[in-house]
């Protein structure tokens, strides 16, 4: 067995003195035994006593086991469960505080066999999880616990972890259950188990907690043809920020207006969307997952686009006459939104014709009232006593619709006068014979002519 003596009289603090144990590399359960001693007249702390376990020639990690006074000799044990291919190497520490006294360590001895007072660890496996999760390490021990044990998770780099629950199923067997909670890339790295018994301490196998960036795609999608009613479009999601492997890709779109949202699953590099709503702007983006619990990376890049205006459902409806006078026309109907133009650019026209002079004139003239719960539209500068034929067309972009024809007479109006060139008298003894043509415009049935 080794054996070690620090004498810290004279010693300022924190000066460190080292014992090496070879390099261990065991194939089965075996235990490290030893004495130690630390002591000083004084009763103050001569120093502390620390124990490392350092593992395939890596880093020293944190101390495994520490004490700082004990009156008398004491017996502590090491179940150190580092397997075959590993090695391991034992370091005891001596860190002196200034005060007298004397640090011992004696009879350090390699057993062949279990520890008696201290669990051992089985091999602990790593652990995979995706970012935000809970990492959960399994400990399991061959031997007993008790309330007065200390357990923990200890992380090389990186925080320990505390005792989430421990299930004891007899005196020889127990599982101890640590979590990293929230887990992050930092927390990324080796821990071990750890138990800390009045006996001694019992230490496990490094074991590697890999955290995983879920996938998020680094480009947006892109756009290969567009419909009224349907967007085709490349996923375009090679590229990612986060780790793979992608098992599940879907797309998510939304309006860019309003609160409206939806997610498909896709099964190929690109996807048809349909059942959209007509001149609407979507933005469309593409969510990856990775194996595991809260795989699903958040949302990449978006691409905002806007669908084709679709053709009018119908022409607009009751068309209706609400004023006619000699010389002009006010015409209503029913009201229409964009569920009838399917478009939000569109414009209304009045198509009218009528006989003047033997020709039909045919206008047309649009109507700006169309946003108003009472719409309508008055034609000016039509002839008194003419028959007119409306009617209303509805258009945008992809197409047009008419309303039904409505036959509309404008009112009576005063006639033109008679023309002065064309009265011949003829004068008799008592009488004169008068003769005339019509006015030149008779704007109605004429009913007397006074002379």
């Amino acid at each position: 067995g080794s054996f070690m003596l620090v004498n810290t009289s004279g010693r300022f603090a924190g000066q460190k003195a080292h014992l090496l144990l070879p390099h261990l590399k065991e194939n089965d359960t075996h235990c490290i035994d030893f004495h130690y001693y630390v002591s000083s007249k004084s009763g103050s702390s001569p120093g502390t006593l620390n124990i490392y376990v350092k593992v395939n020639d890596g880093p020293i990690g944190n101390p495994v086991w520490n004490t700082s006074i004990t009156a008398t000799w004491n017996r502590a044990e090491l179940a150190i469960s580092t397997f075959w291919p590993n090695f391991y190497q034992v370091v005891f520490e001596v860190v002196t505080s200034g005060h007298p006294g004397y640090v011992a360590i004696d009879e350090v001895k390699v057993l062949g066999h279990p520890c008696t007072k201290t669990p051992h660890f089985l091999r602990l496996q790593s652990v995979e999880v995706n970012a935000g999760q809970f990492a959960t390490f399994q400990c399991t021990a061959n031997g007993g616990t008790d309330s007065g044990d200390r357990l923990w998770l200890q992380g090389i780099y990186v925080r320990d972890a505390p005792l989430k629950d421990i299930k004891v199923f007899n005196f020889r067997r127990f599982v101890a259950l640590f979590s990293v909670v929230n887990a992050t890339k930092r927390d990324a790295g080796n821990y071990r188990c750890m138990i800390r018994t009045e006996g001694g301490v019992g230490v496990s196998n490094y074991a590697e907690l890999i955290v995983k960036e879920p996938p998020v795609p680094i480009a947006p999608p892109q756009l290969s043809s567009v419909g009224a009613t349907y967007l085709w479009i490349q996923l375009n999601a090679n590229s990612i920020n986060g780790d793979g492997p992608i098992i599940q890709r879907e797309v998510e779109y939304r309006t860019s207006s309003g609160s409206w949202y939806d997610i498909q699953p896709v099964d190929s590099t690109s996807y048809k969307i349909g059942h959209l709503d007509p001149d609407t702007e979507y933005e469309i983006s593409v969510l990856l997952t990775r194996p595991g619990e809260g795989g699903t990376g958040s949302p990449g890049p978006a691409l905002k686009t806007r669908t084709k205006c679709a053709d009018p459902m119908r022409g607009p409806r009751k068309l209706e006459v609400v004023e006619i006078k000699s010389r002009q026309i006010t015409i209503c109907w029913e009201p229409f939104g964009y569920n009838v133009t399917r478009c939000h650019r569109y414009n209304l026209t009045v198509h009218y014709r009528y006989q003047a002079g033997g020709q039909e004139q045919v206008r047309e003239e649009v109507s700006w009232d169309t946003e108003s719960s009472h719409p309508q539209h008055t034609i000016t500068n039509l002839s008194p006593y003419t028959n007119v034929s409306i009617k209303l067309v509805l258009m945008n972009p992809e197409g047009r619709k008419e309303s039904q024809e409505l036959v509309v007479q404008t009112d009576e109006d005063v006639p033109s006068a008679v023309p002065l060139e064309s009265i011949q008298g003829s004068t008799f003894e008592e009488k004169i014979f008068l003769q005339w043509r019509e006015p030149a415009q008779t704007y109605g049935v004429i009913t007397l002519y006074e002379v």
